[in-house]
């Protein structure tokens, strides 16, 4: 007589206790990132580097320390400087566009026009923007005078100062073309002396006229004779243009260099000391 086997155990309960043991180290590793505040999953293993900001967020270190806003104010020439007959301007010349807005052949006389007319001596964009400006009338003779201060390089300063001595010999004489009717003009440049002030200066006067057909300079029409001075003081400089219809008087383009140039130091050395 044969005898049935013995029952076998079933592998089904073996089973579930391996997934129940599996699914117990799942849980405990969770509730140790969680208690950790994600530490663990959400951040790198390791010290965390610093943020790198863009180059173009820090200031160059090769620029110097602008005039503020009021000390370059307190830095302009006013009309008591200048004289009883001085006074606020009330608008631009109307001088400015007929015989300033010309062209020319030669690029160092073309670019001298382009000063006379936008007075934007040491460039035209934001890192040489003048800190201020004053705009001053002769109400007797009908000069004009600009004046600005711009803070900027040293050197590159100076290259635009080293430009102007060159013009006496660049353009000493030339013709230019008006922009609105295209007649033709007479350019005459010639160096201007200024006064010992500030660590660098230069002076040009500038007429402009009327062409004869000869080739000289017609004086039936009228002239303008425009001064156009830079002196720089460290890394900061002052400009100016007096211009009038005839000959401008020499003591108010020196008076606003040597009161300029004072005022000028002064702020600077204002500056310093409240750094």
């Amino acid at each position: 007589m044969q005898h049935a086997p013995a029952d076998r155990p079933s592998p089904v309960p073996a089973a579930r206790t391996l997934l129940g043991a599996a699914l117990a180290a799942v849980l405990a590793l969770t509730a140790t990132a969680c208690a950790g505040g994600g530490r663990g999953t959400d951040r790198p293993a390791g010290p965390v580097p610093p943020t790198v900001r863009s180059p173009a967020a820090h200031p160059s270190p090769a620029l110097p320390p602008a005039l503020t806003r009021g000390q370059a104010r307190a830095a302009l020439v006013t009309a008591d400087d200048l004289g009883e007959a001085w006074e606020p301007t009330r608008g631009a010349a109307t001088w400015r566009d007929e015989l300033l807005k010309a062209t020319a052949g030669r690029p160092d006389c073309r670019r001298l026009l382009d000063v006379l007319y936008t007075e934007d001596l040491f460039g035209a964009d934001a890192a040489t923007a003048p800190r201020a400006t004053a705009a001053l009338d002769d109400a007797d003779g009908g000069a004009q005078l600009h004046y600005r201060v711009t803070s900027y390089r040293a050197a590159d300063l100076d290259r635009t100062l080293d430009w102007l001595g060159t013009l006496p010999d660049a353009c000493g004489h030339f013709e230019a073309r008006a922009a609105a009717h295209g007649a033709t003009r007479d350019v005459r440049v010639t160096e201007l002396a200024l006064p010992d002030a500030g660590d660098a200066r230069r002076g040009l006067r500038v007429t402009v006229g009327d062409a004869a057909p000869d080739g000289g300079a017609d004086t039936r029409g009228e002239t303008l004779t425009v001064d156009l001075v830079a002196v720089r003081v460290g890394d900061d400089a002052i400009s100016l243009t007096n211009g009038t219809l005839g000959e401008p008087p020499d003591d108010a383009t020196r008076t606003a260099v040597e009161a300029g140039t004072g005022r000028l130091t002064e702020a600077r050395r204002q500056g310093r000391a409240q750094v």
